[in-house]
C-alpha cells in the first residue's frame, strides 16, 4: 500500500512542497480555534470568540479564489509569501492589540483570513509539473487529502500546546511565523519559481464560466454541509453521553475515517472514468451517515463515526481530479481555490442549519441532516453527470491515458502541459 506514496515521494522537490504547504497552512487550520483561546485569555464572551472567528472564516472564503486568480496571473512567489506576510502581521496586530478596541480586532482577523495565501489550490497547480504521471497525481492527491486530516487533528494539539506552556497570544504570534516559513520554503522551491499558469482568456467570471467546475462545486457545498452539521449533531449527542471528551473521540473518528479510507484510496490506481466514480463515493458517504442515527453508546457511536469519515477524503481527492481537468485554461489554481471555498461555506451552512434542526429534533434529527445533504450532493452529480464527464472546452485528449488500464480515451489534466 505505501509504495504508491513512496514513489510520489521520491520525486523531486515533492515532498519539501508537500511538507511546506502543510506548514504554511497551520495558521489557517486552527485559525478559528486560536481565536477562541485568545478571546477567552484577554477575557471576552463566547460570542465575542464567535463573532470574530466568523468574520475570519467568511474573510478567507473571500480572499481565496481572489488570491488564486492572481496567482494564475502573476505567478505564485509574487503573491504566496506577500499574501502570507499580510496574513501573519494582521494576526500578530490582532495578538497585540486584543479586544480593547473592537473595531481594530474585527479588521485585524478579517484582513489576516482575506491575504491567507491560496497554498492548497497552488500545491495542487504544481503536482503535474512534479509528477510526470497522471496516475502519480491522482496518489498526490488522495495524500494531499489525508495530510489535511492530519493538520486539523495534529494543529490543534499544537495549539493548546504552545498556550498552555506560554501564552494565546505567544501561540497566535509563533503558528502564524510558522506559516510565513512554510510559504517560503514553497515559494523559493524550483518548481514554484518555474511554474506559470497557462495563457488564459480573459473573463470576469474566470474559472466559473466553466460548467462542469460549477456542477462539481454545487454538489461539494452539499457535501460541506453535511460535515458541518455533524459537529453540531455531535454536541448535542455528547452533552447527554459523558461531555465534551465523547465529542471529541466523535470528531477524531470521523478525521481517522476520512485518514483511512484516504490512504486507501491512493494506494492504488483507478480506472474508469472519475466522475462517475465521483457519483459512487458520494452514494457511499451519503449511505454511512445513516448510521450515525442509531445513536448507540459511546464505544459504538465513535466506530459510526469513523465509518462516517471513509469516503469523505477519497471524496475530495477524486473531485481534484475534475477540478484540474475542467478549470479553464489558466485558471486552475483559481478553482482549487473555489472548491476550498465551496467547500468552507457549505460546513458553515451546515453549522447553522443543524443548530435549529436539534433544538426543534434533538440529536437524532441532527443526524439526519448528513445523511439528507449527501444525498442532495448525489442528486446533483446525477443530474449534471453529462456535464462532469464531457471533457473541457480545450482540452488536450490522450489517446493512452496512464490512469486507465483499458487505454480509454479520456482528457488530460489541464494543468498537464505547463512548464
Amino acid at each position: 500500500m505505501t509504495g504508491a506514496y513512496l514513489e510520489v515521494l521520491r520525486a523531486r522537490h515533492a515532498a519539501r512542497l508537500l511538507a511546506g504547504t502543510l506548514l504554511g497552512r497551520l495558521p489557517n487550520a486552527v485559525a478559528a480555534l486560536a481565536i477562541v483561546l485568545f478571546v477567552r485569555a484577554e477575557g471576552g464572551s463566547y460570542s465575542l470568540a464567535g463573532g470574530l472567528a466568523a468574520v475570519y472564516g467568511v474573510a478567507n472564503a473571500v480572499g481565496q479564489p481572489v488570491l488564486g486568480r492572481l496567482v494564475d496571473l502573476y505567478g505564485q512567489p509574487r503573491v504566496q509569501l506577500p499574501a502570507a506576510v499580510a496574513s501573519a502581521v494582521a494576526m500578530a496586530g490582532f495578538a497585540f492589540v486584543g479586544t480593547g478596541s473592537l473595531p481594530l480586532a474585527y479588521a485585524a482577523v478579517a484582513a489576516s483570513g482575506l491575504f491567507t495565501p491560496p497554498l492548497e489550490g497552488g500545491l495542487r497547480a504544481l503536482w503535474s509539473s512534479v509528477l510526470h504521471k497522471e496516475g502519480q497525481v491522482h496518489t498526490a492527491y488522495a495524500m494531499d487529502a489525508v495530510a489535511q486530516e492530519v493538520m486539523f487533528t495534529i494543529g490543534p494539539l499544537l495549539l493548546t500546546l504552545c498556550a498552555s506552556l506560554w501564552s494565546a497570544q505567544a501561540a497566535l504570534l509563533v503558528l502564524n511565523v510558522i506559516g510565513v516559513l512554510g510559504a517560503l520554503s514553497v515559494v523559493v522551491s524550483p518548481p514554484s519559481r518555474a511554474w506559470r499558469s497557462e495563457p488564459r482568456e480573459a473573463h470576469w467570471l474566470g474559472a466559473l464560466r466553466s460548467s462542469g467546475l460549477l456542477a462539481l462545486l454545487a454538489a461539494f457545498l452539499f457535501i460541506g454541509m453535511a460535515l458541518g452539521s455533524i459537529a453540531v449533531a455531535a454536541v448535542s449527542y455528547a452533552d447527554d453521553h459523558g461531555g465534551d471528551v465523547v465529542y471529541g473521540w466523535l470528531m477524531a473518528g470521523v478525521g481517522l475515517g476520512a485518514l483511512v479510507g484516504g490512504v486507501v484510496y491512493g494506494a492504488r490506481q483507478w480506472a474508469g472514468e472519475p466522475a462517475r466514480r465521483l457519483r459512487w463515493l458520494v452514494a457511499f458517504l451519503a449511505v454511512c451517515y445513516l448510521p450515525l442515527m442509531l445513536m448507540p453508546g459511546v464505544v459504538a457511536m465513535t466506530l459510526l463515526a469513523v465509518l462516517a469519515g471513509v469516503f469523505l477524503a477519497p471524496c475530495i481527492a477524486c473531485a481534484f481530479v475534475l477540478v484540474d481537468r475542467h478549470a479553464p485554461r489558466g485558471t486552475v489554481t483559481e478553482a482549487f481555490s473555489w472548491l476550498v471555498t465551496t467547500f468552507t461555506v457549505g460546513a458553515s451552512v451546515g453549522t447553522g442549519l443543524a443548530g435549529p434542526v436539534v433544538e426543534a429534533g434533538g440529536a437524532l434529527w441532527g443526524f439526519a441532516v448528513p445523511g439528507a445533504a449527501g444525498a442532495v450532493s448525489l442528486l446533483v452529480l446525477l443530474a449534471t453527470g453529462r456535464v462532469l464527464a464531457a471533457p473541457a472546452r480545450g482540452a488536450v485528449v490522450a489517446a493512452s491515458s496512464e490512469n486507465d488500464p483499458n487505454r480509454a480515451v479520456e482528457p488530460r489534466f489541464s494543468s498537464g502541459d505547463r512548464a
